[in-house]
């Protein structure tokens, strides 16, 4: 990467919002959704998107890429998938006489894992290393992997036949996890005069930003500001999903870096370079319900662990921090 002035968290509004603005010429009434895996993307996470069919899941994976810059390949799961399918694989070159490393479609910037939940517990594994380490090992040889590496993976909350739920080490490796939800019926009338104005179904999304860009922008949230009450205020809440009665597995220490990886992405995208209590709250949902576990009781109760972390929320007593 070509060596380049630090951006200020005014220029990094700045272009964040031109992103958001192009993609959101695509992506109808999805701010908060959009702004969280674009935060997430900054904060060097993974996102696991997990909502109903037809509601732009992979739609939204695709413009980001398109507007940030980046590469972007699809893998759809299946059960018949292969970790060779994914990762890559050495194939005999008749010419050079020897077995030369092919790589696979994880070799990209934005990684689409479609309906992850799809493919056998084996396939699903061929991305841990991948999105902890930015790097895959395939027969002793470690090769790594173009930067920013991203895995954008969807799943279908209500479909079970046939899939193989995450294992919570691995649900654990995304930043955090987003729901579109509905739309409106205003933003879903939207969506037909739109396809009616563009008469087409593609949508053409403008490529706005560069790989070195996001690293840059990556590079300027490490100088966004954290009070120590407010480190001490993180603690605290993921310390209560280990002790509360309705969870039998609470979050990890993981889940405390993502709140703070997450609030600073959230706090410099609405152009401030320190974290205010709102920006933890803003993103403690999404970044910690995914990595918690219901108790079997309540399990065929209208319990969800979004609803725990929203009780902690507001338990926890809010630090006042000077501005």
């Amino acid at each position: 990467m070509r060596k380049e002035a630090k951006l200020t968290i005014e220029e990094l509004k700045a272009r964040a919002d031109t992103i958001l603005s192009e993609v959101g010429k695509a992506i109808v009434g999805k701010e908060k959704p959009l702004t969280l895996i674009l935060g997430a993307i900054l904060a060097g996470g993974h996102v696991l998107i997990e909502d109903y069919p037809g509601l732009a899941k992979t739609l939204a994976a695709r413009c980001l890429a398109q507007a940030l810059g980046l590469t972007f390949r699809r893998i759809q799961f299946t059960p018949d998938l292969l970790p060779a399918d994914i990762v890559g694989t050495h194939v005999f070159r008749r010419e050079e006489g020897k077995f030369v490393f092919q790589p696979g479609p994880i070799f990209t910037q934005i990684l689409l894992a479609d309906e992850i939940n799809r493919a056998t517990p084996k396939t699903q594994s061929a991305l841990l290393e991948a999105m902890q380490e930015n790097q895959v090992t395939v027969e002793g040889t470690t090769y790594p992997l173009p930067q920013p590496f991203v895995v954008l993976a969807t799943q279908n909350p209500i479909e079970y036949e046939g899939t193989f739920p995450l294992p919570e080490a691995q649900v654990d490796r995304f930043l955090v996890r987003v729901r579109f939800g509905y739309p409106s019926v205003e933003e879903e009338v939207e969506i037909l005069q739109r396809r009616i104005a563009r008469k087409s179904e593609e949508v053409l999304v403008k490529t706005v930003s560069s790989p070195e860009e996001v690293l840059a922008m990556r590079a300027a949230l490490e100088e966004v500001f954290v009070d120590p009450d407010l480190l001490r205020y993180m603690a605290e809440i993921v310390a209560r999903t280990r002790r509360h009665e309705a969870l039998s597995l609470g979050s990890s220490p993981r889940g405390t870096l993502a709140l703070l990886r997450m609030s600073r992405a959230w706090a410099a995208l609405h152009g401030r370079d320190y974290v205010l209590p709102d920006d933890v709250k803003a993103v403690a949902i999404p970044a910690l319900s995914h990595r918690l576990l219901l108790s079997p009781e309540l399990w065929t109760r209208e319990v969800r662990a979004e609803d725990i972390v929203a009780e902690i929320l507001a338990h926890v007593p809010v630090p006042k921090i000077p501005v």
